[in-house]
């Protein structure tokens, strides 16, 4: 019996199947290029921000309050002045002739009065012994109580021209920084002019002025109850300095036009930094969390599910992570769960990424197969609770 020689199709077969088993393996993917950050502890503020104005405590606008020839200023405009300095001099002299004048007429109704109470004994005792009649005596008595008043009214007279004598000197009833002189010397004032002749604001320590949404009173009650609330400020154009003072004021009702509470907060202010006027970004500090997770706000996505992040494993190679994004922390996000702290998350090249795919790390500085390795001991050290937290 002859063995029959395969047919021609089915040697072709065979051909292409061993050609296909003998075909190399597939090329592995690249790898993608990702920037990476590892989630960490911090304690974060829990604050409100709003656009303060700087306000003095005190402001005093410096009025004459007798009208006169202003003789000498004794300050320069924009310096500081101390309380109680003498600040300006209107010309004394007529005022100093009514004082004169007030106190001769006290002086010659007490005179007067002096003799009157005399006749008034003296007739009390004729009347007495019906050496004068009663109607004598009334009459003595009744014009020393006249001289009495009118010495009363001398004395309040002799009062009013020594205050206006005082008057002539203007001394400064706070410690501040002047402004521009209005009335220079040689000049008349009045006591009725609209205009002031100087305001001095208090410096030091000084107000800053701020609003926020009335739906955060009671968080601001309840907060400042427990303790001082501090108050960060800086000016709008510079983000280097900042300055700390304390809430000392909470206004007593709700501005029905606007919706905000206005409060207050006060700075030593030793160094003049703060300036009557000037606009300040404020920050409120209500409550400091300790330990929570923060990350990167790039590094969070959002999909159908809601955010997620992209973790790098151990074996570098992104996976996905849900996780409930907290409120923001000035570049960064707190994690409410989903993290522990030092796992990797990526923060740049995110829409690159699948699961599974493996990765290269810009720059090689972050180190992620040992940091996403030690994301089981950090759970240990958390307790395995959400974000880390005590």
């Amino acid at each position: 019996m002859s063995l029959r020689r395969p047919s021609l199709p089915f040697a072709v077969f065979l051909a292409l199947t061993a050609t296909a088993c003998s075909k190399p393996p597939r090329p592995e993917r690249p790898r993608v290029s990702v920037t990476v950050a590892e989630a960490r502890l911090r304690s974060v503020a829990l604050e409100l921000s709003a656009i303060g104005t700087v306000t003095p405590i005190q402001s005093v606008a410096v009025r004459s309050q007798v009208g006169g020839l202003l003789m000498t200023v004794g300050f320069e405009e924009g310096r500081d002045v101390r309380s109680g300095q003498v600040l300006f001099r209107i010309d004394p002299r007529p005022y100093q002739a009514a004082l004169d004048q007030a106190r001769a007429g006290l002086a010659r109704d007490l005179v007067q009065l002096a003799n009157a109470r005399q006749q008034v004994v003296r007739y009390e005792e004729l009347s007495r012994t019906q050496m004068a009649s009663r109607e004598q005596y009334d009459q003595f008595r009744t014009n020393a109580d006249a001289l009495a008043a009118a010495v009363a009214a001398d004395s309040a007279a002799v009062r009013t021209a020594r205050l206006n004598h005082e008057y002539c000197t203007i001394r400064a009833r706070i410690s501040g920084r002047t402004g521009g002189l209005l009335v220079r010397g040689g000049n008349l004032v009045r006591a009725s002019d609209a205009s002031p002749l100087v305001v001095i604001n208090q410096l030091h320590p000084i107000a800053v002025s701020f609003a926020v949404p009335q739906q955060y009173l009671d968080d601001i009650q309840r907060f400042s109850r427990a303790r001082q609330l501090d108050v960060l400020i800086r000016p709008q154009d510079d983000t280097t300095r900042t300055m700390t003072g304390r809430l000392t004021f909470i206004n007593n009702q709700v501005d029905t036009t606007t919706g905000t509470i206005m409060l207050k907060a006060t700075f030593p202010n030793a160094d003049s930094r703060l300036w009557p006027g000037e606009f300040v970004a404020v920050k409120l500090v209500l409550d400091v969390q300790n330990d929570v997770v923060t990350i990167p706000a790039q590094a969070v996505m959002t999909g159908q599910a809601g955010s997620f992040v992209y973790i790098i494993n151990a074996d570098r190679s992104a996976r996905t992570q849900a996780v409930a994004v907290g409120r923001a922390v000035d570049d960064d996000v707190v994690i409410d769960s989903g993290l522990v702290a030092r796992q990797v998350v990526v923060t740049d090249g995110q829409m690159r990424l699948v699961p599974g795919a493996k990765v290269e790390i810009k720059g090689e500085g972050a180190a992620p197969a040992g940091a996403a390795a030690a994301g089981p001991r950090a759970r240990r050290d958390s307790g395995g609770r959400p974000g880390g937290r005590p």
